[in-house]
This record gives C-alpha cells, structure tokens and sequence, in this order.
C-alpha cells in the first residue's frame, strides 16, 4: 500500500474518534464550542509536529510566499464554513438527506481541481469516486423513512443544498490546502511532505482557532466558559483532531484531493463498525449495500 494511502485510511479513523469525542462535548456546549475546540486545542499539537520535524528531525522550514498565504486564508475558512453548515444539518427534521449530500465533496472536489487547475484523474478513480458516494448515501439514509426516489426528490429542497453547500466547501478547503502546501516545495533544499504539511497545518490551525476565539469573545463569552470547563475532553479531541489533520495535509501533498477524499470514504465503515460491534445496533439491508459499496470503491481506488 502507498504511504499516502495508509495516512489517509489512518486519518480516517481517527477522525472517526474525533467526531465521537465531539458528540459527546455537543451536549455540553454550543454548535461553535464545539467547534472552536477542534481548533483551538489542536494549535498545541500541531506546534509540536513541526517543532518535531524542524528541532528534531533538523528538516528546513519553509518561507511562504503570496501564494502560500491566499490559499490558506482560503482553506481555513472554507473549512470552518463547512463545518457551520455541516453541524447546521442537524437542525433539520430531514438532516439525512442534507448530510447524503455532504457525502459528494470527492466529486466536487474531482470538479474543483479540474475547473481551477486543470488537474485530470483516471476513468477508474472516477468509478471509485461514484460508487463510493453511492455507498455513503445509501449509509447515511439506512435508519430513515426515505425512499431512494424521496432523496431524488428533495436535491432542490433547502436541507439537500446545505449539504451540497457543505460539501461544496470542504472539497474547496482541500483542493485549497493542497494548492498551498505544493507552494512551500520550491522554498526547501527538496520537496518534503511532511514538513509542507506540518507549516501548512500550524499556519491554518493558529488563523481558524484565532478567528473563532475572537468571535466567541465578541459574541458569546458564556460558550467560552463552557469551553473551559470541558477542557480535559477538549485537549484529547484537540490531539486527535490535530494528529488527523497532520495525516491528511500529508495525503494530499502527495495525492490528487479527489483521490484522498475517495479513499477517506473509509470513514463511514469505522463508524458503522462501531455502531455495530460497540452500541450492538442492528444492521439494515440499506446500511449492508451501502457499505459493500464503499469497500468496493476502495478496492477500485487501491488496486486500479
């Protein structure tokens, strides 16, 4: 298995923790807090990756040039806003059709490089890219009342484009933060990924955890007190979160984003793996056939 493909499948599951650890902080604080803590106390362990690779490993830092910094202005914030409207979905009765559609972001993604850096891939990644979607949809809608022609249905309702929307802007943070990572290479004796990675990440973290800092404190100083109390919680999401992201700034460095975020569809499965042998949840016909799906186009990606 390529190095990219084992961090992106690493990335995955942990990820999968973060979101866990995250629910269980939803019920202790508020939609931004929540949020803010995914950054906020990542900024620790994401200075100690690059401190790591620079002090002590003795890798070159990069110096980042105008390109490097409009990208990840554009990746941190496209980020964020994904997350909002991702969280937002749940405010809806029908969220499972709006977060089916937030399961489309390697397609968009595959869209985005193409439209804006002409970056083409295969015709057996774009198999993988369909059936795996396919498979997160059938997943994501397996515990409702939707039939699939009601999910066709609903693409113009209000939950289906917030979703899409969602989607929308993660693939813009990915193919954003890949843009500004390639653009550290030329600043190095050689191009490493793993230090690109790691300065993209500390400089990305440090503005989204700043950003949301400065809005709490405006805005919403009682979410920040709860953010406190909650931090022994926090610090381990912050270090999941922040070794996760570490982990996928590398893969796509190495990798087309519309390859990794097929690959990282992987999630679903350790999620509905825990739901299963962890919560003993019954498994539906949807939830199987969604999840053969997803294996299969992980197969296609791996081995095509």
């Amino acid at each position: 298995m390529e190095f990219w493909a084992a961090v992106t499948i690493t990335s995955a599951f942990l990820q999968n923790v973060r979101s866990a650890l995250q629910k269980h902080l939803k019920g202790r604080m508020g939609t931004t807090g929540a949020t803010f803590v995914r950054f906020g106390f990542g900024v620790p362990f994401a200075l100690v990756y690059l401190g790591v690779l620079h002090l002590g490993l003795g890798r070159s830092l990069p110096v980042p040039s105008g390109s490097f910094w409009f990208w990840a202005v554009v990746g941190a914030f496209a980020q964020i806003a994904a997350t909002f409207l991702l969280v937002h979905l749940f405010s809806f009765r029908n969220f499972a059709v709006g977060t089916a559609y937030s399961r489309t972001e390697p397609a968009q993604a595959a869209l985005l490089a193409l439209v804006f850096f002409g970056e083409r891939i295969s015709g057996s990644v774009m198999i993988a890219i369909a059936v795996s979607v396919v498979g997160v949809v059938l997943i994501s809608v397996a515990r409702t009342e939707l039939a699939t022609r009601t999910l066709l249905r609903a693409v113009v309702s209000r939950t289906a484009l917030v979703g899409l929307l969602s989607g929308l802007f993660f693939g813009v943070s990915g193919i954003a933060y890949r843009a500004a990572s390639l653009s550290l290479a030329p600043s190095l004796p050689a191009p490493d990924s793993l230090m690109q990675a790691g300065y993209t990440l500390v400089i990305v973290i440090l503005m989204q955890a700043f950003s949301m800092f400065v809005w709490m404190a405006l805005r919403d100083r009682e979410e920040l007190r709860r953010v406190r109390e909650a931090a022994p919680v926090a610090l381990l999401v912050g270090f999941v979160g922040a070794t996760a992201s570490f982990g996928w700034f590398t893969a796509m460095t190495l990798q087309q984003v519309a390859v990794v975020k097929a690959l990282a569809q992987i999630e679903m499965l350790f999620t509905f793996a825990s739901s299963v042998f962890i919560f003993r949840e019954r498994i539906t016909t949807l939830e199987f056939a969604g999840c053969l799906f997803v294996v299969l186009g992980v197969l296609i990606l791996v081995l095509g």
